[in-house]
């Protein structure tokens, strides 16, 4: 049996090999780095994260989630059928055109997919190697779809809270004042690879090695599907950790009500239909009620009175070494009190040497850091602030 059940993972996991999706989310993970690069190099003159920091998060979180999501799935007994598979697919790639990571994530690509398998069930469509593949989609079938989509979007709440917040992007905006001030951006994409029951009897592939086994009476495949979860998240009012770890919180609670209605859905059919919808519309209300809130803030980044906020700091450079952190407020540097990147770049040749700043961090508590300062450092210390429109025109600075 373990044998068995060994040689069916093995050959699931091949599969996955074949599935579109898996290499879609590479390709478009590789675009948004591109165009993030593009975006900080025309604010900023210097790229945040190199354009492959996109493709480094893609994998590593998902796998974690998708063994645990797997585990569950198979536990529970929970099939889907392969035209479910096929709509999730087609609604990922639709979605993603609209460059809107948010409409990636599994509230609106399945649900999308649910509702269509509801219209199209008991149609006679036969897809390639797939015979009838709208005709299995029976009652059973339904809140299995709707579970799937519950457990998904609690999986996408943690990766916004765990991994949401980590390296956003600074960008630039004029508010509606024009004034020039800081936001920041999370657009992320996660590979999320899953084992699912498939029911065996729509499947006629010709291929030997595809995993076939008998689960309760019941024929079913054993698939490794590749979900992709994106988030889309601009911060503007509040410093990004909290905002976008208060938003992954708020998206694991929805999950946790759509999964207990969807759960019902083997009673009350009718309740299926409430989980998802449910989960468009939270998933959605969520996203307006951030924006709202974030709409009646004034700005986190902007200018201060009493200092200069960091905005963003470059990866291996001597500001980070020194320990400084987005948020933070540069208030004096050589014991000279700065208020635009003028002061700060005079203020630093007061001691070619050394350069002493005296910082409020995100708790509005003291510290000083220091460090050596060697030939070019001075220029090249790996800060990006808002800039004084007055008198630098239209972009950003990097001191």
């Amino acid at each position: 049996m373990i044998e068995q059940w060994g040689i069916e993972v093995l050959k699931g996991i091949g599969r996955m090999f074949l599935h579109p999706v898996f290499y879609y989310v590479f390709f478009l993970a590789a675009v948004l780095g591109v165009s993030r690069v593009k975006r900080e190099r025309k604010n900023f003159h210097i790229r945040a994260k190199d354009a492959y920091f996109e493709l480094r998060q893609l994998v590593p979180a998902g796998l974690a989630a998708g063994l645990v999501l797997s585990v569950a799935a198979i536990g529970l007994g929970l099939a889907v059928p392969v035209a479910s598979l096929f709509l999730i697919a087609a609604f990922t790639l639709l979605f993603s055109l609209t460059g809107n990571m948010r409409l990636v994530g599994p509230a609106y690509t399945i649900g999308a997919a649910f509702f269509a398998l509801a219209i199209l069930g008991g149609v006679s469509v036969n897809f390639p190697f797939i015979q009838g593949a709208f005709e299995e989609a029976d009652d059973k079938i339904y809140p299995s779809v709707a579970i799937l989509l519950s457990l998904l979007v609690i999986v996408e709440g943690f990766l916004i809270l765990k991994r949401g917040s980590y390296a956003t992007s600074p960008k630039l905006r004029t508010s509606k004042r024009g004034q020039i001030v800081g936001v920041h951006e999370a657009r992320r994409l996660w590979l999320l690879p899953v084992f699912l029951l498939i029911p065996g009897s729509t499947l006629s592939l010709p291929f030997e090695w595809w995993p076939v086994f008998t689960l309760g009476g019941e024929t079913y495949s054993l698939f490794l599907v590749p979900f992709a979860i994106g988030m889309h998240q601009q911060v503007s009012g509040m410093h990004p950790k909290d905002a976008i770890k208060s938003q992954g919180r708020k998206v694991i609670k929805l999950g946790i009500v759509v999964l207990i209605i969807a759960a019902a859905g083997y009673w009350y059919p009718m309740a299926a239909v409430v989980a998802t919808a449910l989960a468009i519309l939270g998933r959605e209300a969520l996203a307006l009620f951030q924006k709202l809130k974030e709409d009646g803030m004034p700005f986190y980044f902007s200018r201060k009175n009493n200092g200069l906020m960091i905005l963003g700091i470059i990866p291996n450079s001597p500001a980070e070494k020194m320990g400084l952190k987005v948020g933070e407020l540069i208030s004096k540097v050589n014991g000279t009190p700065v208020h635009d990147e003028q002061e700060f770049y005079e203020a630093l040749q007061h001691n070619r040497a050394q350069c002493r700043l005296e910082v409020f961090d995100t708790n509005n508590q003291i510290r000083f850091v220091q460090r050596a300062l060697y030939e070019g450092d001075h220029h090249e210390l790996g800060i990006l602030f808002v800039h004084d429109e007055k008198k630098w025109g239209d972009k950003a600075v990097s001191v």
